[in-house]
């Protein structure tokens, strides 16, 4: 064990924060802390580090073992050179992490790693920490990364703290089952007390000396009764079925020719692609290829270079772009909702605000006073019943907890209108998304499914768009096989025999060259994470940068390598089976 947290209370103005809190981590071990906003993720962080002083409790790190850190922002490091003006927030990260690990620590902590990096740049994130060989303890809304990382769950519900073994799936489903049998016990403990209280009362309603003393022994046995406390109430499913006033045409949008460059960069050229009324699309891509840009020429805020869209029959555009302009920060929330929708009653109101997670007197805080996700959250609800049929969505999910995010999830589940929108969350993306568009080298791969669809189908819609280019990139790539039923065992004729045996060797050697490759570039990381531990290195920022930017480089190569060794394995195993 590494690291024992036994009773951990914490109180800000005498509102308990955590409460009695307790887990441990193992050594080698990968778990995550989960929680709503405001459920004290970041105060346990914060006590664990040394940076807040608990009320009560123990926290133990076993002797000798060193806590790697890495904070959602990257205020500690050097300030005012010129070089680091120049980072995105995910090469930041991939920096700040390199240097950490240097120092090889027992444990390293992370609080929200994933935040501002693109797809690519996680799935690196995913790889280092499935290899590194230390305990690591993150806090993280990103379910998808979750899944690829950790192997147990610390959650934080209402303060107090369970442990789940498992992926987030996994501990989604259980905390689903345990709540729902919580549920049912504190129900049938209320029956049951209702019963004991009824039968208490007609004993004494006979008024007769024997009756009273049985009256009060059976009020002496429900006086000891541990009563059990009402599970906070849970969404099950999203109720609200939210319909577009007057639905589209069936032809929503037609881009065609589509160019767009800033400057000697081109971000995306001669694109061109339809939606029809009902699709559910999600645009991916790496930071800097244009997602955003894209959806604000098809809302009219940017200008194409080239190429033209148009519009379907009575489509009409809701935008949603993370600044939540749409919003008035005096107006309470209540407020904003009904007076933007002088028709609707306050139940509907309610109900509506309800769905998205706002009941009782929280419908009367102020919109100025909430949080990013909260603010988020009342954007969304207000676009959602607004006479839009086509949603535009930018990164919609950002600042959302897990549940803002789940809400948001069976929203664009429920709702007929069209929607296309741009997200990092692949899990979201999963759940929602039955079209995905990827930005790759300037142009649009389409794909017809969700997420795991698209990492199924990626390679070979790469592989056949270089094709079609007649480019061979700078690495060789593994090449489409023959059909499966070709190589069908028992029915090789000779000219099939040949096939399947040069597809055999194309894959054997591509494999081998991939290998080579991957050994040495991981050598010369090794030497490069040597050089950049000397004191004469780290302290000179130019030449750190210089050798950052050649591993970033090779890990880069490296992401591509694994995955054509992938290919080339999975191509082996066809063929041998």
């Amino acid at each position: 064990m590494i690291l024992n947290i036994s009773n951990l209370s914490k109180a800000f103005l005498e509102k308990p924060i955590l409460r009695e809190v307790s887990f441990h981590i193992e050594d080698h071990e990968k778990a995550a802390i989960v929680g709503i906003n405001g459920s004290g993720k970041t105060t346990l962080i914060r006590c664990i580090l040394g940076e807040e002083e608990p009320d009560s409790g123990i926290i133990a790190l076993s002797k000798d073992k060193r806590i790697g850190y890495l904070a959602q922002q990257h205020a500690d490091m050097e300030q005012g050179a010129s070089d680091f003006d120049t980072l995105s927030g995910g090469q930041k990260t991939k920096l700040r992490l390199e240097q950490i690990l240097l120092d090889k620590p027992d444990l390293l902590i992370l609080d929200e790693p994933t935040n501002h990096l693109d797809i690519e740049a996680i799935q690196w994130l995913e790889k280092v920490l499935k290899r590194y060989d230390g305990a690591v303890l993150l806090v993280s809304h990103d379910r998808y990364f979750l899944d690829r990382v950790v192997t147990k769950i610390i959650d934080l519900d209402n303060g107090r703290c369970r442990m789940y073994r498992g992926s987030y799936t996994e501990y989604a489903e259980k905390k689903k089952q345990l709540r729902d049998a919580e549920l049912r016990a504190y129900l049938n403990q209320q029956e049951e007390i209702r019963r004991q209280e009824a039968v208490i009362e007609k004993l004494k309603s006979f008024n007769r000396e024997k009756s009273i003393k049985r009256a009060e022994s059976r009020e002496k046995l429900l006086g000891k009764v541990e009563r059990l406390e009402r599970p906070e109430e849970i969404r099950d499913e999203m109720r609200l079925m939210l319909t577009p006033g007057i639905p589209s045409g069936n032809d929503v949008l037609s881009v065609r020719e589509l160019s767009k460059r800033f400057g000697e960069k081109t971000l995306f050229s001669k694109v061109s692609f339809e939606l029809k009324r009902g699709e559910h699309a999600a645009v991916i891509g790496a930071n800097g290829t244009g997602k955003t840009t894209l959806l604000k020429i098809l809302n009219g805020l940017e200008e194409a270079d080239q190429g033209a869209f148009r519009l379907g029959a009575n489509v009409r555009i809701g935008y949603y772009d993370q600044e939540h302009a749409v919003l008035h920060m005096e107006k309470t929330i209540f407020d904003e909702i009904r007076d933007a929708y002088p028709t609707m009653n306050n139940t509907r109101v309610r109900n509506v605000l309800a769905a998205f997670l706002f009941t009782g007197d929280d419908v009367y805080k102020q919109i100025g006073d909430l949080s990013g996700g909260e603010q988020g959250r009342v954007s969304l609800a207000k676009l959602m019943l607004s006479d839009a049929n086509f949603l535009i969505l930018d990164e919609p999910t950002n600042h959302l907890d897990i549940q803002g995010k789940e809400v948001l999830e069976d929203a664009i589940r429920s709702y007929e209108g069209t929607v296309l929108y741009v997200s990092h969350d692949r899990y979201f993306i999963n759940r929602t998304a039955g079209r995905i568009l990827e930005l790759f080298e300037n142009r649009f791969d389409d794909y017809i499914g969700n997420y795991d669809y698209y990492l199924e189908k990626r390679e070979d819609v790469r592989r056949y768009g270089l094709l079609q280019r007649g480019n061979t990139g700078k690495g060789k790539k593994a090449e489409p096989l023959p059909p499966a039923e070709n190589f069908s065992q028992g029915r090789l004729d000779w000219a099939q025999q040949k096939e399947y045996q040069a597809a055999f060797r194309k894959a054997e050697n591509g494999r081998s060259r991939a290998e080579k490759e991957i050994q040495r570039l991981e050598e010369r990381n090794e030497a490069l994470n040597q050089d950049m531990a000397k004191p004469e290195i780290a302290s000179d920022i130019g030449r750190l940068m210089e050798l950052h930017r050649e591993k970033e480089a090779n890990d880069e190569s490296l992401t591509r390598l694994y995955e054509e060794w992938e290919t080339y394995s999975e191509q082996l195993e066809r063929l041998n089976g």
